[in-house]
């Protein structure tokens, strides 16, 4: 299976990790669009119980408006997702997406080159949770 992403595990309680996610993602240039409680949307739609459970669409402009640019379809493939999520074991998992390999499918040199851009920015969030 291809790795989708990076992964860190944090030592906090649940709402505390979504903040300092969203903090560091700031610190790179990105933006939390959207924020969808799985959680709570299971419990609400189909009244089934979930784990803590946010998927966090990031985005930085002026990546997204260089990929958008240069291919608009490209919107299909973003923001760029992170996920926190309550293991079993009382760890908070942080899975953030690699734009390489979500982006890989275009075939565009600008493309590559954002994805590239983003992939480091997302690594240093990554290294900066994991510090």
């Amino acid at each position: 299976m291809t790795q989708l992403g990076m992964t860190v595990y944090l030592d906090s309680d649940f709402e505390t990790a979504v903040t300092t996610v969203t903090s560091e993602l700031k610190k790179e240039g990105f933006g939390v669009l959207t924020e969808i409680d799985v959680k709570a949307t299971l419990k609400k739609k189909m009244d089934m119980d979930f784990r803590p459970y946010k998927i966090l669409g990031a985005c930085n402009p002026p990546l997204a408006h260089a990929a958008l640019s240069a291919v608009p379809e490209v919107g299909l493939l973003l923001p760029c997702n992170v996920t926190v999520a309550l293991e079993e074991d009382g760890r908070i998992l942080v899975s953030l997406i690699d734009p390489e390999v979500m982006l890989g499918i275009v075939d565009n040199p600008a493309i590559v080159e954002v994805a590239q851009d983003a992939k480091a920015r997302l690594a240093r969030v990554a290294a900066a949770l994991a510090a």
